[in-house]
């Protein structure tokens, strides 16, 4: 998995008044928990762009002080008001210790329901998996490209050795349904074939009658 790096302050006080002062600095108190013990600290503001404002998934080095924190983000709040960032908490990860993680899903090919005028919906954007860090994909990917009009695709398709996923068997990650053009051309094609057979007979009784 990808992994971006933070540079950050440790702070000792956690006040209201200190977390205030931070925020009108253009700081965002950060905590790490996971650890021995919580580590709070500071950031620019501008440093989790790309951790934040992005679909992708990554995992965290955080440098403060001369040590450097793995981590991955576990919770972010954002004024409600501005979207501002006031908070960020991450969770301290090993390389010998499994994570829980969101993965994102993405579809790939283009399917035969579809072709044929069916609606693809994705039911499950995301995934959520366990795995050790080293093991954690950027993305899951789902081939969708033998799927027919009425089928489903479950999380049973993205198992892997590489993760556990947390999800029941029967949980849908995309499906193909039936769209109105694909019936009206069902209906069409069957009210084709019956006028055919119509005239046919008609034909037929025509030519006996002369």
């Amino acid at each position: 998995m990808k992994s971006i790096t933070i540079n950050g302050s440790q702070r000792e006080s956690v006040g209201k008044k200190v977390t205030k002062a931070l925020r009108d600095a253009g700081k965002v108190p950060c905590v790490v928990y996971g650890g021995e013990a919580p580590i709070h600290f500071s950031a620019d503001e501008l440093s989790f762009s790309k951790l934040v404002y992005t679909p992708d998934v990554h995992t965290v080095v955080i440098e403060m002080d001369g040590k450097k924190v793995d981590a991955i983000l576990q919770d972010i709040q954002f004024h409600p008001v501005t979207d501002r960032i006031l908070h960020v908490d991450f969770y301290q990860i090993s390389e010998d210790k499994e994570v829980m993680l969101e993965i994102p899903v993405r579809v790939t090919g283009n399917a035969v329901g579809v072709r044929n005028g069916g609606t693809l919906r994705i039911v499950s954007r995301k995934l959520r998996v366990k795995a050790l860090p080293s093991n954690l994909p950027d993305v899951i990917e789902v081939d969708i490209t033998e799927m027919k009009i009425g089928e489903k695709l479950y999380v049973t398709v993205a198992a892997s050795d590489k993760y556990t996923i947390l999800h029941s068997d029967n949980e849908v990650i995309c499906q193909v349904r039936t769209s109105r053009t694909a019936v009206a051309d069902e209906v069409a094609d069957d009210e084709e074939g019956e006028e055919g057979s119509e005239g046919a007979e008609d034909a037929t009784e025509a030519a006996a009658a002369e």
